[in-house]
């Protein structure tokens, strides 16, 4: 077979009404020039890709893709920074939040375009915010604290470690609360920074009856503020004063009652690590709040702790000597709380009735401590009782409401506190905290931050 030597001949007259007509014959040894359909079919699908062809060479020709379709072009939300070498070669590298960095194109650095200040995004205000606030971030959010339209001050209820705790009454809302406030300057000063971001981490996660509940926490330009529900009816050691020792129907409620919310603080893996008669509010009803997570730590079953802190009258003797130790530390308070509730003064000999199950608690050896909460429950102390707390906070308690209209529960719950204590202490400075860094204590103003930003969880 003889190869084609004749051109493709294509008329396409506009003066005749004829269909266009192809003549690619290839005149073989008869010469007759005529077409298949097959050969037709080929030629139709040779000029089709031709006319592909001619189109993308142009497209290309003239810069562009005809063949894509185009996309709407948005300026990204990006914030560009130069970073070293880089942004001498013209190189600026993109970052986005929740997105890997991105390498733009090289430009000229006297040719590069500014960037309408529109098409710039928002500033990034975590950023630019001054040490003193964001330290403190975002365990205390910043905002100002309600004016007295909102909020009122009713009075002192106690002087913490580190500042006063308010009894405060929110107008709108008609209900009471206790405000801990703590200075800034006092925190750092005292280097307990993560300790009170830890106190608010800890208290958002507990929801149980018989633990003080934590409403909001906030901070402005010089204070912390922690803020629980009011318990008016005081604290257990201040009825301990008055009574000197409860009888075994009520130690039996404080116990069950305790020992559910330190289960429950166990099973998340909390410490709570002081718990104390003075840590321990009362409801209107008698019934316990365990309160004050200043010291308390996340640890997990099986962890180790060493840091040295409780009070010691409570304090386990492996805290006492640094360590290690754990949960069970938390069942040594425990005990002795309830022999000092038994018997009206710390740690002598036990009663009888109590003695099983304190020398359990009290036992020096953690590993051989009565430290789980199933367990407690088993003891012969509490036959007949249930720790069910629904069933437990039916029936007040009527010791501690009968108390509560003695006559020198008010002098005694002060405990030789005097509010010339707090003379010092302005609540209008607190109702109108400063807006700007200038009109800062000039304590904060020029305190040192970069140790406290340093700063890592000790316990």
């Amino acid at each position: 077979m003889t190869p084609c030597k004749h051109a493709a001949n294509i008329s396409l007259s506009s003066d005749t009404k004829t269909d266009e007509h192809v003549d690619l014959s290839c005149g073989g040894d008869d010469g007759s020039g005529e077409r298949t359909q097959e050969e037709e079919l080929n030629l139709l699908l040779f000029f089709f890709f031709l006319l592909i062809f001619v189109r993308n060479s142009f497209a290309l020709f003239m810069g562009s893709d005809i063949s894509k379709p185009r996309k709407r072009e948005r300026p990204p939300a990006q914030r560009r920074l130069s970073h070293g070498f880089l942004s001498n070669l013209g190189v600026s590298i993109s970052h986005r939040r929740r997105h890997t960095v991105a390498f733009s194109q090289p430009v000229g650095l006297e040719n590069r375009p500014p960037i309408p200040t529109l098409l710039l995004p928002p500033e990034d205000t975590e950023t630019t915010l001054p040490p003193f606030i964001s330290i403190f971030l975002p365990e205390f959010p910043q905002r100002t604290l309600p004016g007295q339209d909102h909020f009122q001050i009713l009075g002192f209820i106690a002087k913490g470690s580190y500042g006063p705790i308010l009894k405060v009454k929110d107008i709108f809302k008609e209900k009471t609360y206790a405000v801990k406030v703590l200075p800034k300057s006092e925190i750092l000063k005292h280097e307990v920074l993560e300790q009170s971001k830890e106190e608010v981490i800890i208290q958002r996660q507990l929801k149980h009856p018989f633990i003080h509940n934590l409403r909001d926490c906030w901070q402005t330009q010089r204070h912390l503020f922690i803020m629980c529900d009011y318990c008016s009816t005081g604290d257990l050691y201040t009825y301990w004063l008055l009574k000197g020792r409860f009888g075994e129907d009520e130690v039996r409620i404080f116990a069950a009652e305790l020992g559910s919310a330190l289960g429950f603080l166990h099973d998340l893996g909390i410490m709570h690590r002081d718990v104390k008669m003075e840590n321990i509010l009362l409801s209107d009803q008698g019934h316990l709040r365990l309160s004050d997570f200043g010291l308390s730590r996340r640890l997990k079953r099986g962890g180790k702790a060493f840091t040295i802190c409780g009070t010691i009258q409570y304090m386990a003797p492996e805290v006492l000597s640094g360590g290690p130790y754990n949960h069970a530390a938390d069942w040594w308070s425990l005990g002795i709380m309830l022999f000092s509730l038994a018997t009206g003064e710390f740690p002598v000999p036990a009663e009888p009735n109590h003695s099983t199950m304190l020398n359990k608690l009290l036992c020096k050896n953690p590993m051989n401590r009565l430290h789980i909460l199933e367990s407690f429950k088993m003891q012969a102390f509490f036959h007949g009782i249930s720790f069910d707390s629904l069933i437990l906070e039916k029936t007040p308690v009527e010791a501690i409401l009968e108390l509560r209209t003695h006559p020198d529960r008010a002098a005694t719950a002060m405990r030789g506190l005097s509010l010339d204590d707090f003379d010092s202490f302005d609540c209008d400075r607190i109702l109108h905290s400063p807006t700007t860094p200038t009109e800062l204590s000039p304590t904060l103003a020029n305190m040192d931050l970069s140790p406290a930003t340093q700063q890592t969880c000790k316990a």
